[in-house]
């Protein structure tokens, strides 16, 4: 067992699932959706590797990502700017002849050389689609007792509604895992099965000189996906290890996820569950308090730095720089960063972009199946 993960390199896929949630992602990829009032989710995935000593760490982004380097920038407030190792941001690479990636397959195959250069025994993959305070180092020292070929991690829960509604065409996959103990028997690809499952969390570590083995014979196949094409075909052969995470996740599979998810921090016990224990970074914007001006109402509220309440607010997310103008009602909603609520606005189930205006007197209301959202910089 080793006492830290420095042995470990860690590799984020930020785009895996961005077509879930197509309003969100128009300017911006999955990554760096914003979360829990001042929070891109790639926050939680990177600073649980980092937590656990991982500090050598490479994020191959293949489009949209400029939102994302804006957040992440130099990787100073994750302690990732180092001379050797640290944040590697690894752009996209395609010509007439190579397309850009379409899975974990073809997205490592354009960094082997990469892998081969570093020192790391071990690599650990993750996407980022996921919002979870997750222990990297138990993770990689479970897969080290059980002498296994590959680790994944896995939460025994309902399939989520929004994946049950892929098509077929989505060219999106979720697995769940059929077990024996702690070995995996089977891999099942979108399956539709009630009641609670082990559904894969598509976080894996494995020996970094057998991921460079498998993805260059993958690579030369033609094969694509590392779920379906690597490990559930080689499970006969391969030694594949299930680790069940028990902390709490909030998975991102559609607009209405999005919304409970964000929600459902608004009680106490999720908050905890959630950001207790290792410390969630993320960029530091420097902005004052949030005011609350006499006569301003405000309920069962999350509201981030910045924010300046004159209205009533109840149940609801507030990320930084949000102004609610007098007489405004907010219920129920989720609010992104620099939203302005002009005097007199009502809205109720109602999710905003970054830098939208709700002008005065405007009323909104969605419902808790289907709220209702307002892409980026609109003016309602």
């Amino acid at each position: 067992m080793v006492n830290s993960n420095s042995d470990a390199l860690g590799i984020i896929f930020p785009n895996s699932y961005d077509s879930l949630v197509p309003e969100l992602v128009s300017e911006r990829l999955m990554a760096s959706i914003p979360f829990a009032g001042r929070y891109r989710l790639v926050d939680f995935i990177l600073s649980s590797m980092v937590n656990c000593g991982i500090d050598n760490i490479s994020i191959i982004v293949r489009q949209n990502y400029h939102s994302l380097l804006d957040h992440l920038g130099s990787g100073r407030e994750w302690d990732l700017t180092r001379k050797n190792g640290g944040l590697n941001i690894v752009p996209p690479f395609a010509d007439k002849a190579v397309k850009v990636y379409g899975g974990r397959v073809e997205a490592l195959a354009s960094i082997l050389h990469f892998l081969r250069s570093q020192k790391e025994k071990y690599v650990v993959l993750s996407d980022a689609n996921i919002a979870v305070n997750f222990d990297f180092k138990d993770f990689v020292n479970s897969h080290i007792e059980s002498g296994a070929d590959v680790t994944v991690a896995y939460v025994r829960e309902e399939l989520p509604a929004g994946l049950l509604k892929l098509r077929p065409e989505s060219k999106v996959f979720y697995y769940t895992l059929n077990l024996n103990q702690d070995h995996v028997e089977k891999i099942y690809i979108n399956p539709t099965m009630s009641g609670p499952q082990n559904l894969s969390m598509n976080i894996y570590a494995m020996e970094r000189e057998r991921l460079i083995d498998e993805i260059k014979t993958a690579f030369v196949r033609g094969h694509i996906y590392f779920e379906r094409d690597i490990l559930a075909p080689q499970l006969d052969k391969l030694h594949v290890h299930a680790y069940e995470c028990q902390s709490y996740t909030a998975r991102i599979s559609d607009m209405k996820s999005y919304f409970d998810e964000n929600m459902k921090l608004l009680y106490d016990e999720n908050l905890d569950a959630l950001f207790s224990g290792n410390p969630i970074y993320t960029k530091i914007r420097d902005d004052n308090p949030t005011r609350y001006i006499p006569g301003a109402i405000a309920k069962n509220v999350m509201a981030a730095d910045g924010c300046i309440i004159e209205g009533e607010v109840e149940n609801s997310i507030l990320f930084r720089g949000v102004k609610v103008g007098k007489g405004a009602k907010i219920k129920n909603c989720v609010l992104m960063q620099d939203t302005i609520v002009e005097d007199g606005a009502s809205l109720e189930y109602f999710i905003s972009d970054k830098n939208v205006t709700i002008t005065a007197g405007k009323v909104i209301k969605g419902t808790d199946t289907f709220p209702v959202y307002a892409a980026k910089r609109q003016v309602v």
